[in-house]
C-alpha cells in the first residue's frame, strides 16, 4: 500500500494597508511550529481604505513576499476588511440540513443585505442552538461585495497562489485568541479580553467573551500618523521617516516632542474604543485583559502607559510566544514582527485546519 502525501497547510495571507504578511505553521497535537514567514512592504496608494486599488502592484508584493519566505505551497487563505462585510444573526429551523439551510437563507437574504444578491458572496455559520428554543438554530450571516473578493482574488493568483479560504478579519483575530491566551491571567482567560490591533492606518477591536467574539469596530487611526509627523518634522520622505522610525537615529527631541506625544494619543484612542463597547449595549461593563497588537504596539512601554491611562492589565499581543519555528526562520525578527501577526496567525491556522 502506497502512503498518500501529505498535503502543505495553507497559507495565511494578510493583505494590509501597507504590506503583505505571510504566515505557514504546520501542527502537531495543540502545539504550532512556524515554518516559514515574511513581511514585504506595498507600493503606496496600491491599497485605499482596505480595498485593493491596484491588484498588479499588490500581486507583485505577494509574489516577493514568497520568494523572500521559501514557502512552497500554492494555496492560501485571505481575509477581507470587516468594514466592507455586513453580518447578521439570523434564526432558522434547527431540523434543517445544511442544504436546505443554504436555500432557505439565499430566498430570505435579500431583507438583510442592502446589495442585490448577484453582487455579493455570501455565506453562513451555524453559531449553535437558540437559547431557550431547542428548536431554533442561531446562524451567522456574512455578505461581501464580490468586487472586494475578486480583487484579493486576483491579486494573490498573479503570485502564483490559489485562494483555499476566504474570511473576515475581525473573526481570524477570534482564531488567534488561542495561540495568545497563555499571556492572559489563568482566572480572566474565560471573562472578557479586548485585542486591539493597531495597523497604519486603521485600528480595530475585537472583544472576547468566553473565547467568543461578541464585539468588534474599524476606526481610522494607525501607525502612520506617527511616521507622517517624523516626515513633517525632520523633513524626511515616507520610506526614510518608517526606517528611522524603526531603526533609530532621529534627534534628541524626537522622543520628548514626537513619539511621547504620540503614544499619549493612542492610549486615548484605546480608552474611546472601549468606551464605545461599553456603550453600545451590552451587559458586560468592564475588561478583564486587555492584548495590544499590530506594528505600533512595538513602541516601548505601550502596554504600561495603556494600563496607567485606562486601569486595565495590559499586556503586547505575541502570538508566536509558544510556537517552535524552523532552522531558516530569522529569530531576531520573529518576536519583533509578532504582534502585526495577528490577521496572519488566524488564516494560517485556519490553514492547519484545511487538511
Amino acid at each position: 500500500m502506497f502512503l498518500t502525501p501529505k498535503k502543505p497547510p495553507l497559507i495565511g495571507l494578510d493583505i494590509s494597508s501597507t504590506s503583505v504578511k505571510l504566515l505557514e505553521l504546520s501542527k502537531s497535537g495543540s502545539s504550532y511550529k512556524i515554518e516559514g514567514i515574511a513581511v514585504e512592504p506595498l507600493p503606496a496608494n496600491s491599497i485605499v481604505e482596505k480595498n485593493i486599488a491596484e491588484v498588479e502592484a499588490v500581486g507583485e508584493t505577494v509574489k516577493r513576499a514568497l520568494h523572500k519566505s521559501k514557502i512552497k505551497s500554492k494555496y492560501c487563505a485571505i481575509a477581507v476588511a470587516g468594514s466592507s462585510v455586513i453580518t447578521k444573526k439570523i434564526t432558522m429551523p434547527a431540523n434543517l440540513n445544511d442544504e436546505e439551510m443554504e436555500g432557505q437563507i439565499q430566498l430570505e437574504a435579500d431583507q438583510y443585505i442592502p446589495y442585490p444578491l448577484e453582487e455579493v458572496n455570501l455565506d453562513f455559520q451555524v453559531m449553535g442552538e437558540t437559547e431557550n428554543n431547542p428548536e431554533t438554530v442561531d446562524v451567522l450571516l456574512a455578505a461581501c461585495r464580490s468586487e472586494n473578493v475578486d480583487d484579493r482574488v486576483a491579486a494573490v493568483e498573479l503570485a502564483g497562489l490559489t485562494p483555499k479560504i476566504v474570511d473576515i478579519e475581525a473573526y481570524t483575530v477570534e482564531t488567534t485568541y488561542q495561540t495568545l491566551v497563555s499571556q492572559v491571567p489563568d482566572e480572566k482567560r474565560d471573562e472578557t479580553v479586548a485585542i486591539v490591533d493597531i495597523g497604519a492606518t486603521m485600528t480595530s477591536l475585537s472583544v472576547i467573551n468566553n473565547y467568543q467574539l461578541i464585539y468588534t469596530r474599524e476606526q481610522p487611526f494607525g501607525g502612520k500618523q506617527l511616521t507622517e509627523e517624523i516626515m513633517r518634522r525632520y523633513g524626511l520622505s515616507y520610506e526614510e521617516a518608517g526606517l528611522a522610525k524603526r531603526q533609530g537615529g532621529l534627534p534628541d527631541n524626537y522622543e520628548p516632542e514626537v513619539l511621547d506625544p504620540f503614544k499619549e494619543t493612542t492610549t486615548q484612542q484605546i480608552s474611546r474604543f472601549l468606551q464605545f463597547f461599553y456603550s453600545a449595549g451590552s451587559d458586560i461593563s468592564s475588561i478583564d485583559h486587555l492584548l495590544i497588537g499590530g506594528g505600533t504596539a512595538s513602541l516601548s512601554n505601550l502596554a504600561e502607559l495603556t494600563e496607567s491611562h485606562i486601569g486595565v492589565p495590559t499586556s503586547i499581543a505575541n502570538p508566536f510566544q509558544d510556537m517552535a519555528s524552523s532552522n531558516k526562520i530569522n529569530k531576531a525578527n520573529l518576536m519583533s514582527d509578532a504582534p502585526s501577526f495577528l490577521i496572519a496567525t488566524g488564516l494560517a491556522i485556519r490553514g492547519t485546519e484545511h487538511l
